[in-house]
């Protein structure tokens, strides 16, 4: 007599689900097996009933997927534990086990157990993938928020170095900052960041270093001990933009704050990169790579304002009445100072000859008293030029009178 479906077991016993769950789990890895939930229960009862999955199960797997995303599992793993359990648990089936019995029952379950694990890893991939792009944004905004607090200096201390920790960076000790200017923005996506983060940390990828996109502009904060990391990281930053093929024909410049200790030493570094930045463009600095330690005596100059504003209109205000204004005078005295004081040098910068550079400066002589040739003249010269420079003069004129 042919056998019939009640004739076997309704489902496998939870001893034969338990070993089929530990040898899936070591399949995918090592997962631990409670993300298989009650699958393995759920996927026996549906062979054995002969129907599929119903729409409360499949939810639940969609939540089992969410919470494996949530958990760092990768979803490469995730399937491979669902799909190894299944293909282990097949040979348990009562209407398998019973093959010899009743053939036509096996070719049944076979179509009933494709047919769920279909559904069912669907449903996975489903609730993972919807719930992964939930962790990142939150990873992402977290980030964000991370690398403005740090960079901004305002933050509580103490909570900027307890989120360090989980962004891979310790600020215990001494750091430094490096920024990137382009001619257009960067952003937390440009694969630049990732170029440079890899050529920062080396092979070994256990370096102090965090990259970041800030208004634009690439962050680069690092441990710096020593002035040889300091010069490494510059290097790296700096080969990895111009090898970058998206980025090596817009960046502009490179401004380098210097070292400083724990959180406050980064946002002081940073604050010290960005006007290294500024300066530069002010100055119109042909450096590529501006240290805010080569720039310091720029600074001092802005320390005493109404000094220096003095000493601007003093020197440089007979230039205004010159024809065609001061910026041309001006123009030719920042060369000719960039220049180491080649006249040469200067008109081929300028594009202009020789003999109209040396009558330029022969007019700043006439207007202001002070002679270029003259060592002791020309401190005062160019001192008052590179002010001006950082005070937008003479067109700030009428704001700092």
């Amino acid at each position: 007599m042919k056998p019939m479906a009640s004739d076997f077991p309704a489902a496998t016993s939870e001893a034969s689900q338990q070993r089929v769950a530990d040898l899936a789990a070591e399949d995918a890895g090592g997962l631990p097996t409670e993300l298989l939930g009650d699958f393995l229960d759920v996927l026996s009862s549906a062979v054995s009933d002969g129907r599929p999955l119903t729409r409360r199960q499949l939810r639940t797997l969609r939540t089992h997927g969410g919470a494996a995303a949530r958990q760092g599992v990768a979803l490469r793993a995730l399937l491979d534990l669902y799909l190894s359990s299944a293909w282990r648990l097949w040979r348990t089936l009562p209407a398998v086990m019973g093959a010899e019995q009743d053939p036509s029952a096996v070719v049944m379950a076979g179509e009933v157990m494709l047919h769920a694990v279909d559904d069912a890893v669907a449903e996975l991939a489903e609730g993972f993938q919807l719930a992964k792009r939930t962790v990142v944004r939150a990873e992402v905004s977290a980030r964000r928020e991370f690398v403005d607090d740090l960079l901004s200096g305002s933050a509580d201390v103490a909570g900027v170095l307890g989120r360090a920790e989980s962004f891979g960076i310790d600020l215990t000790g001494p750091h430094a900052v490096v920024v990137v200017d382009a001619t257009t923005p960067f952003t937390d996506g440009a694969t630049v960041l990732a170029e440079v983060e890899r050529a920062v940390q080396g092979t070994k990828g256990d370096s102090d270093v965090l990259v970041a996109s800030k208004e634009g502009r690439l962050v680069v904060v690092f441990a710096a001990p020593d002035n040889r990391a300091v010069e490494f990281v510059i290097a790296a930053v700096r080969d990895a933009v111009v090898s970058d093929h998206d980025a090596s024909s817009r960046w502009r410049r490179i401004g380098v704050g210097r070292t400083g200790p724990n959180v406050a030493g980064v946002a002081s570094s940073y604050r010290e990169a960005l006007d290294s930045l500024d300066l530069a463009t002010k100055l119109e600095l042909e450096a590529r790579v501006v240290d805010a330690r080569e720039l310091l005596v720029y600074r001092v100059l802005l320390d005493d304002r109404s000094a220096i504003i003095d000493l601007v209109e003093t020197v440089l205000a007979p230039l205004t009445t010159a024809r065609g204004g001061a910026e041309p005078l001006l123009a030719t005295l920042l060369a000719y100072f960039a220049s180491g004081g080649n006249s040469a040098s200067t008109a081929r910068s300028m594009h202009l000859s020789v003999r109209a550079v040396t009558y330029r400066l022969a007019r700043v002589a006439e207007l202001t008293g002070h002679d270029v040739t003259d060592p002791s003249e020309r401190f005062t010269l160019q001192t008052a030029v590179y002010a001006a420079r950082l005070l937008d003069w003479p067109q700030s004129r009428h704001q700092l009178a």
